[in-house]
């Protein structure tokens, strides 16, 4: 894609933040599994089934409590052009707006706003902007599901599939807990239908580590993965994260989370009248 600048803004809404209530690291809480694969060689990696199934399920999929942070990040891409590195600005309003600013050696180059109706981004680089729904997002992604209460998720560090022992198998291993989704997850749109294999790891405080998309009909995949955990203001939040697209369109973001803000600020967001609309294709 030629046009970077929305690129990078809008995979950093779905990226740059993923925040979850403190847990608290008692083993005492987590029932033994029963090993079930005697032929693996390491028992430590071998994955077992999970009997407190219901703690499991509290702790990744109840939302923390917050009513805003602002995150600075700072930015890679990498699509097989140059690109600075860029230094983001990261404002979330719980429950109504992802507002985000990115500058280039000290210089605003975009600004950008998600809420329920959309996501909006202009580049001031292109003299550009988009004013969408989440098909933007979508087409970004490789992916057909995401709308305003699956960003937020994601942003929140929730699991952001719907997931139930019916679909999925939840096992223990070295790193925590693993869901693997059983066959192939069709999720169906209003623009599409589209069938997926889903894995996600956790590790033993229920820190989402990696979530893996691959849509079984295309070369189409997603990967998002936390790495260094750390709790800000009773809220655990990862201080690195990488976005792994692959397909159609393939690129590589990596995001270092340097500061974290709980106090409210203003977000601006005014597109100059000169600007150009770039259509969604």
């Amino acid at each position: 894609m030629k046009n970077w600048i929305p690129l990078v803004l809008l995979l950093l809404v779905l990226s740059s933040c993923k925040t979850r209530n403190a847990a608290k690291n008692n083993n005492g809480n987590i029932v033994d599994s029963t090993v079930v694969n005697n032929n693996n060689n390491n028992p430590k990696d071998a994955n077992e089934p999970v009997r407190d199934k219901l703690n499991f399920y509290q702790n990744v999929l109840i939302p923390p409590k917050f009513d805003q942070i602002k995150i600075n990040s700072k930015v890679n891409v990498e699509t097989g052009s140059f690109i600075p590195t860029l230094d983001a600005t990261i404002y979330i309003e719980n429950n109504k707006k992802v507002w985000m600013n990115l500058q280039a050696l000290f210089i605003n180059v975009a600004r950008g706003i998600a809420t329920p109706d959309g996501v909006k981004g202009f580049d001031r680089t292109n003299k550009s902007y988009i004013d969408s729904d989440f098909d933007y997002l979508n087409k970004l992604l490789n992916v057909n599901f995401i709308d305003y209460k699956s960003l937020e998720k994601i942003l929140m560090g929730r699991t952001f599939v719907k997931i139930s022992d019916s679909q999925f198998t939840l096992t223990k291993n070295a790193q925590g807990y693993k869901m693997v989704s059983n066959g192939t997850q069709k999720i169906e749109t209003d623009e599409k239908k589209r069938e997926y294999k889903i894995s996600l790891q956790y590790d033993e405080n229920y820190d989402l580590l990696d979530v893996n998309l691959k849509d079984v009909l295309s070369s189409d995949e997603l990967e998002i993965s936390y790495s260094n955990w750390d709790v800000f203001n009773e809220i655990r939040l990862p201080k690195n994260v990488k976005i792994i697209i692959k397909g159609s369109k393939s690129s590589q973001i990596l995001l270092e989370n340097t500061k974290f803000d709980f106090s409210r600020m203003e977000t601006a967001y005014s597109v100059p009248s000169s600007y150009k609309k770039i259509e969604i294709k």
